[in-house]
This record gives structure tokens, sequence and C-alpha cells, in this order.
């Protein structure tokens, strides 16, 4: 059996509020596990050994909301790209966010339905050098709803139509469901405050996916469309941008989390003055002040907050991930570690074991850094 040694490091294990000097840490080559991890110069035999020359070890990022299918140099919403040619920018999006330090993500709705075949082939090692993937298949819309473009969304008008297209989904090589709750920022149609699914067809979904052991991503971005999610029983509130007091109690009882993706707005507020259509430049510049103060009421109430960043939206690209842990200390007054944690509750959500964290028995996804993230953030840029 190969093994590993990684020695001279600073370790932030992702769950503990500290870096332990002088670490080690001994790695399965076949499993790709960690076995053992320690201190000191007492160390495991091992068939090769790795130097970090007092750098700092953090955990690979887990983002849980990404949308590779996407060109985030496309302003339009959607994609006048073939299926061949949005699959070949997948796999370039899948290969910045490996390089930018993602070692897992989410996709939330994928044009034609791509992700499915993307995660399975990572899964079979068809696919290399890109982040493993917990594939959503094509988002749950309504006709007219946020996200219906064509080959976008998939479109349900109905409870039964709601069964029915969940459950081809998860046929389709689908992990886990994601449902338009409201309208949203970049559908012309459409505004914050509108809500898109019924709750009965909200409800359908989250029993057909939890049925499959999986998890509800609910893009939900104003009210009552917040709540209807809630009432649904969804996994996951993204965006949330009006989320309001009774909503976060709920929230914190049920143990539902929130992903921002703030640095989709940032992105869209900083860089898209001149180049983006007015309607949606307005939508979002009249809401961000909203967002950045019910999130952080959210997280000082007690939600539990998750990373995500909406990756493929305008500006926004797969290199980005790190932004948000910046702008959630920056603009939400998160601490360093519970900015990092974000992480961590992004595995949480997805019910990974294994991953967010550091520690014997997971695998060993983490990133090399010249600077302490728990003293300065931005390190993980």
């Amino acid at each position: 059996m190969s093994k590993t040694l990684f020695v001279n490091f600073h370790l932030f294990n992702g769950k503990d509020n500290r870096v332990t000097k002088d670490s080690w840490m001994l790695v399965d080559n076949a499993t790709g596990k960690l076995v053992e991890l320690g201190t000191g110069n007492e160390h495991p035999q091992a068939d090769s050994k790795v130097d970090l020359n007092q750098k700092y070890v953090m955990p690979g990022m887990v983002n849980c909301h990404t949308h590779v299918t996407l060109d985030s140099n496309a302003f339009d919403g959607a994609t006048q790209a073939d299926q061949t040619e949005t699959a070949v920018r997948a796999v370039e999006n899948l290969r910045a966010l490996l390089k930018s330090g993602v070692t897992y993500v989410r996709e939330c709705g994928s044009t034609y339905g791509l992700d499915t075949t993307l995660a399975r082939m990572q899964r079979e090692g068809k696919l290399t050098k890109v982040p493993e993937v917990m594939a959503a298949g094509r988002a749950m819309t309504m006709t007219g709803g946020h996200g219906d473009y064509p080959e976008g969304g998939k479109t349900v008008d109905s409870p039964d139509e709601m069964r029915k297209a969940v459950r081809e989904n998860f046929k389709n090589g689908a992990q886990c469901t994601k449902v338009m709750a409201t309208g949203g920022v970049m559908s012309p149609g459409d505004y914050m405050d509108e809500p898109q699914l019924s709750v009965a067809e909200l409800k359908v979904a989250v029993e057909e996916t939890h049925n499959k052991h999986a998890v509800v991503a609910a893009h939900a971005e104003g009210n009552p469309g917040i709540m209807n999610a809630l009432v649904a029983g969804v996994d996951s509130v993204e965006h949330g941008f009006y989320v309001n007091d009774e909503e976060i109690t709920m929230m914190v009882k049920n143990h539902t989390y929130l992903t921002p993706t703030l640095v989709s707005a940032w992105c869209i507020a900083h860089y898209g003055q001149d180049t983006l259509p007015k309607w949606e430049l307005n939508k979002l510049t009249d809401a961000l002040d909203d967002l950045y103060a019910n999130v952080h009421n959210a997280y000082a109430k007690g939600v539990h907050v998750t990373l995500g960043t909406d990756a493929g939206t305008p500006y926004n690209d797969f290199g980005k991930t790190a932004k948000e842990f910046e702008l959630m200390v920056e603009k939400e007054g998160f601490t360093n570690f519970d900015a990092l944690s974000t992480s961590r509750h992004s595995a949480e959500l997805m019910k990974l074991t294994d991953y967010g964290t550091l520690a014997a028995g997971k695998y060993a996804d983490f990133l090399v850094l010249d600077k302490n993230p728990l003293e300065d953030v931005k390190a993980v840029q």
C-alpha cells in the first residue's frame, strides 16, 4: 500500500478556529484518503515525503452553487451555444474551478442537463482535472419563470408535472434538485417579489427528492417565494435577498441553509454599469444593500451560511470562489473563521461526510497557501 507523507506545514483543518503548527499528514495513495495526522518531527513511515516548507494547509473549497454550462461573458442570462460547444465550455469552467481551489461543486441547474453526464464521466475517471460534481440536471421552473429559456430550465405547471419531471431528472442522472421559487435578477419578465411554482408543486419536488436521499435547492430571492420554499421543506435557500425574521427563525429551527452568492451580486454591481441591460442592473442595485443587511441578520441569528457563488452569471467567472470569503468579512461582518466555515457548511448541506474538513478517514482534498487564512481571508485567493 503506497503512502505519501506531507510534512512541515501549518494546518487549518476547516473545523477548529486555530492553526496547528508544524503539522504532518499521511495519505493513502490508492484511496486518496488521510490515514493519520499529527505534529512534530516524529513521523510514520511512507513511500514518499513532501516538505511543504512552513506553508499553510486548508481543506479544498466546496462550492454548492455553480452553473458550469453558462458563459460569464454572455450577458443575456441564457446561451446560444449548441450542445457540443456548451459541453466544451463546461469542462473549461470546471477546470478553472479546480485551479482556483474548488474540489467539489454542486451544480444548480445546467443547460441541456449536461452536468449529469459530466458528473458521471468524472466518477468513471473519463473526465480528469476537474472537481467532483453533484449534478442537478435541469432546474425546475414554471412556464415563463426564471430560467425558462431554450434548453434551460424544465417547465412544470402542476404538481403532477413536477413529480414526473423530478423523477425523469433522477433517471437521467441528477443527484439533487433545483427549483425556482421566485423571479430573479437575470430574467427580464419578472421580479424578485414574484412567487414562482406553487407550494404544492414545491412540496412534490421536495418529497420526490428526499425519497432519493438527496437535497433541494430553491432559487428564492424575495417574498412570498422564500416562505413558500421553506413551507415546502427545501434544504437550502439560494440568494435570499429579502429573507426576514420569521423565515430566519424557521431556517434555524429546521436547519435550512442559506447560500447568499454575494459575489454574483457584487460582480454585476462592480463590472456591469456600462454593459448590462438597465432592467437587470436596476433590479440588482435596488436590492444590493438589502441583500447585505438581510444576510448579516440571518448569520447573526444562527442560520448556517454556505459557500456558493452562482458562477457563470455576468462577470462572475469560475476563479472567484474565494472572493466570497472576502465579501462575507467586509460586507457581512463575518469573522474569518466563520467565512471559511461556509465551505464546511456546503459539505454538510450536500451530505458529503468525507469532505469539508481534514481529518483521518476523509479525503486529502487540500490547498497549500502562502499565508494564514485565519489572519488574512484573502490568502485563499
